[in-house]
């Protein structure tokens, strides 16, 4: 059998003329996808890699932005930042499909055999694997027009998912009565 070695990245990810939004990757990544298909019905045992461009990039352009306010890092270091990143993601990925009720096959995951994005927390698993949810979070300034004051994601408190369950038990007592 033979192998065949791709390396996605660079071109595969961003056409000449693209701004490069995350739509724009997922369509160009499911483009390249069909072409490694048509190796696997060849017969071709096919490994996968992420060739890092552009994501890499984009790294070093935030750091030599952003040099005068911290050390930029060297490239080594970008590629090793934004590597880990696309491991976290799968890796983040993965873990809301332990607590969800479905996919939505609309948002599909090219790397993850294009599995549908985890849709709907249900509580019952929150509860039985303790995997608790990753929240977005965006701060919006009181003022309108000066934007955000502050981003990132976090975990609510297990306590909000057993006081959940609790009223849910109780609801459905009364509606049993």
């Amino acid at each position: 059998m033979k192998t065949a070695v791709i390396a996605i990245g660079g071109n595969a990810i961003i056409m000449e003329g693209q701004k490069g939004t995350i739509e724009e990757q997922f369509e160009n990544v499911s483009k390249s996808c069909d072409h490694i298909i048509d190796l696997l019905e060849e017969g071709y045992n096919v490994v996968l890699t992420h060739g890092n461009g552009p994501h890499v990039g984009n790294s070093l352009i935030k750091g030599e932005a952003g040099k005068d306010l911290v050390p930029a890092y060297p490239m080594d270091a970008c590629g090793a930042e934004t590597q880990g990143l696309l491991g976290y993601a799968i890796n983040y990925t993965k873990k809301m499909g332990e607590i969800t009720t479905t996919e939505n096959p609309n948002v599909t995951i090219p790397i993850l055999n294009f599995q549908g994005i985890p849709t709907g927390i249900d509580l019952r698993k929150v509860l039985e694997t303790g995997v608790l949810p990753l929240i977005d979070t965006a701060i919006a300034h009181k003022e309108p027009g000066i934007g955000m004051i502050g981003a990132g994601v976090v975990n609510p408190p297990m306590e909000c998912f057993k006081k959940a369950a609790l009223a849910l038990a109780k609801r459905i007592k009364e509606l049993e009565a």
